[in-house]
């Protein structure tokens, strides 16, 4: 079966209880449909992927089990092997699956950058990224202890894969950020951030 965002979903709301969880999971989904649109791809199963990437880390929070055990679920539910393995090699350290594919590097380089993204947003007195400016975003990301869950060194260096398989190396980190803050933005009220 090849995934869909509907069963993607389907399988959060299933296995995920937390809110900031679930939303983490629909932005990464987002930026995933973005970037699939500039590659000219299959833009609802990168967001479908996106959506599903971290569906089992409230069940397996330990890396090892995650998203390894979440890959057993994956298959038992009859998913392709092709999703599977793009799950996995967002943990190659983990899992031992490199990296190989457009989407595998664009779901690794959107993962940890929506986080930074929510957590500016929600310190914005009016909750709306929809109001943000990349210029709001440099400051925190300058500012090692706001969002000190995002490992900045890490984020550079896989933007810098994801530029180089998917962009000849002509997308540099902040014009990525961008790109999935605009995304974020078009979807602001879906993502639950469009203002309190």
């Amino acid at each position: 079966m090849t995934l869909t965002k509907d069963f993607a979903w389907n399988l959060v709301q299933e296995h995920v209880q937390d809110p900031g969880l679930r939303r983490h999971m629909k932005s990464v989904g987002v930026a995933m449909a973005a970037y699939a649109d500039k590659l000219g791809t299959n833009r609802d199963y990168w967001e479908a992927v996106g959506i599903v990437h971290d569906f089992d880390w409230e069940i397996h929070p330990k890396l090892g089990e995650h998203p390894n055990k979440g890959a057993d679920i994956l298959r038992n539910r009859g998913v392709d092997e092709e999703t599977v393995r793009i799950v996995l090699s967002h943990y190659t350290e983990g899992t031992g699956v490199e990296r190989s594919k457009p989407v595998d590097f664009a779901l690794l380089a959107c993962d940890e950058v929506t986080g930074l993204l929510v957590a500016a947003s929600l310190v914005r007195p009016s909750k709306d990224i929809r109001e943000m400016k990349l210029k709001s975003v440099r400051k925190k990301w300058k500012d090692r202890r706001f969002a000190a869950g995002v490992d900045r060194s890490h984020v550079e260096e896989v933007t810098a894969d994801f530029s180089r398989v998917c962009f000849d190396g002509r997308l540099d980190l902040w014009e990525h950020i961008d790109n999935v803050m605009v995304a974020m933005q078009q979807r602001a009220e879906e993502l639950g951030l469009a203002g309190v």
